[in-house]
């Protein structure tokens, strides 16, 4: 029975409060006893016994009151700190203090006699002696019996100051049976070979990798304050060529409880490793654009439209209104709303927007005043397969939406485009070519007309990093299953961002938008695929995986470009943002042939329908596709 108890209390995840409330009880009386021993002799505790029985009960309850106030008892024993500690000085501090003053009084006024203060003082010495020393030694105890370093990884630590050292710290704590610190890596030279946390410092160098393998370590966990250096350096390439994982832990500010779980420290991915600078927005005047508006999202369900949801719900928007035509993805986004997000009134809409009699049911019953247009079929291959589906819901899609938001009289439309629909070589690219010529020149008319109108701004920029069906995730599928890595053609490139920073600037440029405008982002450099494909293999820690060419797909060419060669761009006040000046459009004639576009798209005749997107835009070229036969001159 008592072997049964024992085991209990050791395989005990938490002490109950009562069992250490009890032992703090009990060390109180074995300290006042301690006390009047080491003061007078053992013989006094018996001869001054009514005495020191008093003595106690108020000790007790005095500190009882205490313990209560200060929650000494509250903590789990095994995490105990230097702020438990603190607590446990503060409330002895005070409970004594108030015993001393008490016994002074009590025996000057009332004639009423406690233990002297000189036996109390050492009482309380002795007292926070056990009651810290106890911690200290469950503390040890918990740890030396939970401890099995026989699976723990060899690990050193990125970043030496004190997000590094809050990781190391957590690592000792609670995830010392899954890693073993063996080192922190500084840039900084006045950290490199000193001591930290009883481990040495080194220097981030050629030597790097010996001082790694010596040590037998095979894993790096990122400090949050290194994630910077590490992108502009080429210390993640030549840690990869070694097959030294890497992995990355989150700012101690998202930590739960304070402390750092082993789901947190995830492997570095492709997307944290992209070599661009942090974007930082106007946010007061994207709040003024935002706060208080029903704003309305097409698309809402995909990757550009959530990520645009829930930036524009940190600016408490009077209602969202999300609408997409996928139903199981746009679900995902009502919980994800009903988490994080409960205060906000939000609706969920399930609707096609080239359906125009539910489109107008939708402006009408919620009125949006501001719309993010992100709705549009967008893969490449998809479409030169499937040309009247790209006409009628990304061009007669956005001309119906565009259309509304004048009749219902909405602030701004902010529609989403590509870096495909500058001299475009494919079906989707021309689509959404022929939606910027609509609404810039729809933009136009209005400006003519004057008065208070919708005004309408157009963001064009390239690939993002991790978007649904993108190179990325079918990258990462593939290295998972084995391989191949399939890259259409070794010398393919393509600009990259990620999806919060595209996202943030569309908010930018619509809040800096007057009407008319078609903004491009500053996407930094190119980057080959083919080179993206090996680091994501390096990253998986894979050797085995192949890379295989498979020759460019229908409509695809081998570079991206944000700019017409006829165009050019006007800098704004961000950095990162220009506005392209483009061609003008005459606003009737274009509605006119778009008009006949749409009707001839329902004849589900491809090669007329891209007859007439050609006649809307010259400079769309066939690339790798049966349509390259309309292109030709006649002899």
């Amino acid at each position: 029975m008592k072997h049964k108890i024992f085991h209990r209390y050791l395989s005990a995840k938490v002490l109950p409060i009562w069992t250490i409330l009890l032992i703090d009880v009990l060390i109180i009386v074995v300290s006042s006893l301690l006390a009047y021993a080491l003061r007078y002799d053992f013989r006094s505790i018996f001869l001054e016994s009514s005495t020191i029985d008093k003595t106690i009960v108020w000790t007790v309850i005095v500190n009882l009151v205490f313990f209560r106030v200060f929650r000494t008892y509250s903590n789990v024993l095994r995490f105990s700190s230097f702020i438990d500690i603190m607590r446990i000085f503060v409330s002895l501090t005070v409970s004594y203090a108030l015993l001393m003053i008490s016994s002074v009084l009590l025996d000057s006024y009332l004639d009423i006699r406690l233990a002297p203060v000189s036996v109390l003082f050492m009482a309380y010495i002795i007292s926070f002696a056990i009651m810290s020393c106890s911690r200290i030694v469950v503390k040890m105890f918990y740890e030396l019996l939970n401890f099995d370093g026989s699976h723990s990884a060899n690990v050193f630590i990125y970043g030496a100051k004190e997000a590094g050292v809050n990781i190391a710290k957590a690592l000792r704590v609670n995830l010392r049976n899954h890693y073993r610190l063996r080192g922190f890596i500084a840039d900084e030279p006045e950290l490199i070979n000193k001591v930290m946390m009883g481990v040495k410092v080194f220097p981030n160098d050629e030597s790097l990798i010996d001082v790694l393998n010596d040590r037998d370590v095979h894993t790096i966990i990122i400090s949050p304050a290194k994630m910077e250096e590490l992108k502009k350096s080429d210390m993640a390439d030549r840690l990869l060529a070694h097959n030294i994982k890497l992995m990355t832990a989150p700012p101690l500010s998202e930590w739960s409880g304070q402390t750092l779980n082993r789901t947190q420290l995830k492997e570095i991915q492709i997307e944290d490793l992209l070599q661009r600078d942090p974007i930082e927005i106007d946010i007061h005047k994207v709040a003024s654009h935002l706060e208080g508006k029903r704003v309305m999202i097409t698309g809402a369900a995909g990757s550009i439209g959530s990520e645009i949801m829930r930036q524009v719900a940190s600016f408490n928007p009077y209602k969202l209104i999300l609408v997409d035509q996928a139903e199981t993805p746009l679900h995902d986004i009502r919980l994800e709303l009903q988490d994080r997000w409960r205060d906000i009134d939000a609706e969920t809409i399930i609707a096609d927007i080239s359906n125009a009699t539910r489109m107008e049911d939708i402006f009408k019953e919620y009125q949006p005043q501001y719309i993010f247009h992100a709705a549009a079929y967008k893969h490449v291959p998809m479409m030169e397969d499937n040309v009247s589906e790209s006409i009628q819901i990304n061009v007669f899609g956005t001309r119906t939406l565009a259309d509304l938001a004048v009749k219902y009289g909405a602030e701004k439309f902010v529609m989403i485009s590509t870096d495909k629909a500058v001299n475009p070589t494919n079906v989707m690219g021309c689509s959404k070519r022929i939606c910027e010529i609509y609404v810039q020149s729809l933009a136009k008319k209005l400006q003519e007309k004057g008065g208070h109108v919708t005004q309408f701004i157009t963001t064009r920029f390239g690939n993002v990093l991790g978007s649904n069906g993108s190179v990325i995730p079918r990258f990462r599928d593939q290295i998972q299953r084995g391989g191949p890595v399939t890259v259409t053609h070794p010398e393919i490139i393509r600009y990259f961002m990620t999806i919060p920073e595209a996202c943030r600037l569309v908010l930018e440029a619509g809040s800096m938008g007057n009407g008319g405008e078609i903004y491009i982002f500053d996407m930094g450099k190119p980057v080959k695929i083919v080179d993206l494909a090996k680091r994501m293999i390096s990253l998986s820690g894979r050797t085995d995986v192949k890379i295989e060419f498979t020759g460019l797909r229908h409509g695809e060419k081998l570079y991206e470009e944000l700019l017409n060669v006829k165009e050019l761009t006007k800098p704004t006040y961000h950095e990162k943002i220009m506005i392209a000046t483009v061609r003008e459009y005459d606003y009737d004639e274009v509605k006119q042939r778009i008009q006949k576009l749409i009707e001839v798209s329902y004849t589900y005749d491809q090669m007329q329908i891209v007859a007439a997107m050609k006649d809307i835009v010259p400079e769309f070229i066939s690339k790798n596709s049966c349509f390259e036969a309309l292109d030709k001159k006649p002899e």
